[in-house]
């Protein structure tokens, strides 16, 4: 009995992980910026002929592009927009920690 609750559990895990070509939604976040997508900081951006706004990737598809775990037990994500354009212009992809941003609301897994 102890080993069906145990593969149970296993298969549901499964389902919350990451894989390659996932897409996400970037929502919108505070004022502070985006804690764990790893974009630039705003003056970088401005340096690049970017705007000093966080709002232009908000509501953005992105895919997931390649997926890492490390040894802390966190799970990375690199995401590139659906669209095939680039992040403020400039960046093909970002680098997210994706348990955090999930559980914090910076990105949401779009329904199928």
């Amino acid at each position: 009995m102890l080993s069906l609750t145990f593969a149970n559990n296993n298969a549901t895990l499964s389902n919350i992980d990451p894989q390659v070509g996932d897409v996400l939604i970037i929502n919108k976040t505070d004022a502070n910026g985006y804690k764990y997508i790893f974009f630039p900081k705003l003056n970088f951006i401005v340096k690049k002929g970017g705007l000093a706004s966080y709002n232009i990737v908000e509501g953005n598809h992105a895919v997931i592009k390649k997926v890492e775990f490390n040894e802390n037990g966190d799970t990375y994500v690199y995401l590139e927009r659906m669209n095939g354009q680039k992040f403020f212009g400039h960046l093909k992809e970002v680098k997210a920690n994706y348990t955090k941003a999930l559980d914090s609301g910076e990105i949401s897994k779009l329904k199928n």
